[in-house]
């Protein structure tokens, strides 16, 4: 007789109000981050937020437990904007502005890096799922585009967030954002079909 399954627990989702100090701690995390680097006390991110210290770690044990959450949240919101910015542009405008929102994500995000490959190193990588995310989103902005006869066809979206991740390798510290857009539009122009 085999080993049964071992059933996945599914994350019970949290009390409305649990949800907003939840996002209240992620958008003060991000500013704090951002402003005063990774080393800013949780108890000042704790009041930045409105809550208390021990709400905030109840929801984040750790330090690197908020520097995970709060990528991975940064994550999905670049890539929940896809279907606004679908609604209310034409395919290539949307995919054009995407990429903007992508530069602002990778700006945040510098300052970030050692901390997540701290995380990454110790066995729980957050960069998987996340590049999975931004790959769909760049599918869904890319076959519309195809659709209009917009873009070329030959250019995958692999290929497509290949380009993005060099950018943002080389350029992604908020003093060089010219040369980011720069480089962007210059791939999206090799993107577009030849008159």
């Amino acid at each position: 007789m085999g080993t049964p399954p071992v059933s996945k627990s599914k994350e019970i989702p949290l009390r409305a109000d649990a949800q907003r100090n939840r996002d209240k701690i992620l958008a003060a995390a991000v500013r704090m981050f951002a402003d005063e680097g990774l080393d800013t006390h949780l108890e000042r991110i704790a009041k930045e937020a409105g809550v208390g210290s021990a709400t905030l770690y109840r929801n984040f044990a750790t330090r690197e437990a908020l520097i995970e959450a709060v990528y991975r949240n940064e994550v999905a919101q670049l890539c929940d904007a896809v279907p606004g910015l679908l609604a209310a542009k034409p395919p290539y405008e949307a995919l054009h502005a995407w990429t903007r929102l992508f530069l602002d994500y990778v700006t945040t995000k510098y300052g970030m890096i050692d901390a997540l490959r701290a995380i990454a190193a110790a066995g729980d990588s957050p960069y998987g799922q996340s590049r999975d995310m931004i790959r769909a989103a760049i599918t869904a902005l890319m076959d519309p585009c195809v659709a209009a006869g917009a873009i070329r066809t030959d250019i995958s979206p692999a290929d497509l967030a290949t380009a993005l991740e060099g950018i943002a390798l080389t350029s992604a510290k908020p003093e060089q954002r010219e040369r980011a857009e720069r480089l962007l539009d210059l791939t999206l122009d090799g993107l577009k079909i030849s008159a």
